[in-house]
């Protein structure tokens, strides 16, 4: 049997006619661009997530980006100062913050749920610190009760980057609502993912989401009038009509991976693998990814290849040692590092079969580094 990493077809297909109305709707009504189905996506899926506005813009780093330009147009943030990061993160993170003129501090993660780790961030604080900007990594959210109580207590902005974790919980309060803003990425591979690129900024500042606003259209609030020197990152029509589609299969689609991910916690019994820890009150991961760590990655991921499973590695590189990053390259982040040389992604659907997901829990725990002798890797 062969288990796909993620079908994108097969999970569009099961919605073709209300995407294809959708489509329809947007061509025959001849406006393109922030028309009525941007509108009613924004006004939708800020009722959903119970924040106080929506923004729609072109993509995810462009929400996180636009997020930061907009306090910088504020005065909150000035080119040097300080944002607190989590050194396991997707480069997008950080990009938002250097494209600003900003500096990333990359603190490391706990190590059981990949999240930034709250008890690093307060020795991490400078004179300069201005935001912090967890990463709700994977779909579980970050521990936001600590860290906005740091935030409180230092005086600090909190920007969310909740690229993936749509409608995710904890404590029964939504990503994006904690901070002072939040950016979600659209891409098609996300729990809610478009079918193509398309982002957007939750808020409950209305002075902030005017900003962006703005922002995000050349700079300008009045045609022909800029305000700002704006980028053109607007959230297309026909975009905006897909994502209503599917934000409306959304609850149902996170009932069936959250289904898949207690099979796997429960079922899933080999030392050499360690399980992601779900935090205490954390019911409301989305488990848009389920990470995995090993020693042997290679031999782990050719072993499940063998027998038709797809896996995939998020991410092989962190931050730091990237290229376009040489002035970070002599940071040391081992628990960083290590986690990036160890992590797999095992298949996660909402169209997994319980015959797939019997298929991904045999050979995992088929899997042996043996003869090699290695110490169980234990997440706490």
């Amino acid at each position: 049997m062969k288990v796909p990493f993620l079908d994108l077809k097969a999970i569009s297909a099961q919605y073709r006619d209300e995407l294809v109305a959708a489509a329809t709707r947007v061509i025959d009504s001849g406006w393109y661009v922030h028309g009525r189905e941007h509108e009613a996506f924004e006004r939708e899926f800020a009722e959903f997530s119970g924040a106080g506005a929506c923004v729609g813009v072109a993509n995810g780093l462009d929400a996180l980006t636009l997020i930061f330009r907009a306090y910088r147009e504020m005065g909150l943030v000035r080119p040097g100062d300080e944002v607190i990061v989590p050194a396991n993160t997707y480069i997008a993170s950080v990009l938002s913050v250097t494209e600003n003129g900003l500096k990333p501090v990359l603190v490391e993660p706990d190590p059981g749920s990949f999240n930034i780790d709250p008890a690093r961030i307060e020795d991490a604080l400078t004179a300069r610190t201005r935001a912090i900007l967890p990463v709700h990594l994977y779909g579980q959210i970050a521990d936001m009760p600590a860290i906005c109580a740091l935030a409180g207590k230092h005086g600090l902005l909190v920007v969310e980057d909740a690229a993936q974790a749509h409608g995710a919980e904890l404590h029964g309060r939504k990503s994006g609502t904690w901070g002072d803003a939040a950016g979600f990425s659209f891409y098609p591979t996300k729990n809610l993912g478009a079918l193509g690129d398309a982002g957007c900024v939750l808020t409950r500042d209305e002075r902030l989401a005017e900003a962006i606003r703005a922002l995000r259209n050349y700079g300008s609030q009045v045609k022909y009038h800029n305000l700002y020197q704006g980028p053109n990152s607007r959230l297309d029509e026909i975009q905006a009509a897909f994502l209503r589609v599917r934000l409306r299969h959304l609850a149902d689609e996170t009932r069936r991976r959250r289904r898949v991910a207690l099979r796997y916690l429960a079922e899933i019994r080999n030392d050499e693998v360690a399980l992601p820890r779900v935090a205490s009150g954390s019911e409301g991961h989305v488990w848009h990814l389920f990470v995995v760590r090993v020693k042997d990655r290679e031999g782990f991921t050719s072993h499940l290849a063998a027998r038709g499973i797809q896996t995939a590695i998020h991410y092989p590189v962190p931050p730091h040692l990237q290229p376009c990053y040489p002035g970070l390259h002599a940071l040391s982040r081992p628990l960083t590092e290590e986690i990036h040389r160890e992590v797999v992604s095992l298949p996660m659907s909402p169209l997994l079969t319980d015959g797939q997901v019997d298929e991904v829990v045999s050979a995992v725990n088929a899997w042996s580094a043996r003869p090699v002798a290695r110490e169980s890797l234990v997440c706490a």
